[in-house]
């Protein structure tokens, strides 16, 4: 299998994003780990980023709302190697409208193997790991090349 190494910086490229029923969750989350948040550079759906900025008062690039294109932003900055750590408060008792973009972000973010915590849980795993202030480099598996390709 062939692999893409990705560098990742000591300053992480984190993006934040929780469904309705989850942004309290995420404030709260955000707000006790507010110090290590500022040493990053952050991006957010709409809704969560201006919560969270306004409550706080970090500094935050915002997309759109979730449901008018955010998650797909969020996703083709992924793709594009602008953010290494998502942070992805999503609501599994609640159907979502755009059900769709929230799963292509999910498996964006596993094609591309950034680190995902999508429960308070795994975030706080990962936000007090080591490895949040050090350089990393990710591995991404070459998918291209496992393609057969019409002779």
């Amino acid at each position: 299998m062939q692999y893409e190494k990705i560098e990742v910086g000591k300053r992480k490229k984190i993006a934040l994003v929780a469904h309705d029923g989850r942004k309290k969750d995420l404030l709260e989350w955000a707000s006790y780990n507010e110090e290590t948040l500022r040493q990053h550079v952050l991006f957010a759906t709409g809704t969560t980023g201006a919560i969270i900025s306004r409550e706080l008062g970090l500094d935050i690039k915002s997309f759109r709302s979730g449901p008018l294109g955010g998650d797909m932003q969020i996703g083709a900055r992924i793709v594009e190697g602008d953010i290494d750590f998502l942070v992805f408060f999503w609501d599994p008792l609640q159907p979502q409208p755009h059900d769709p973009d929230v799963k292509a972000l999910l498996r964006i973010a596993v094609l591309r193997n950034i680190p995902t915590a999508c429960n308070r849980a795994t975030a706080d795993f990962m936000i007090s790991s080591p490895l949040m202030s050090g350089e990393y480099e990710r591995l991404v598996v070459d998918y291209g090349s496992r393609i057969k390709r019409p002779s």
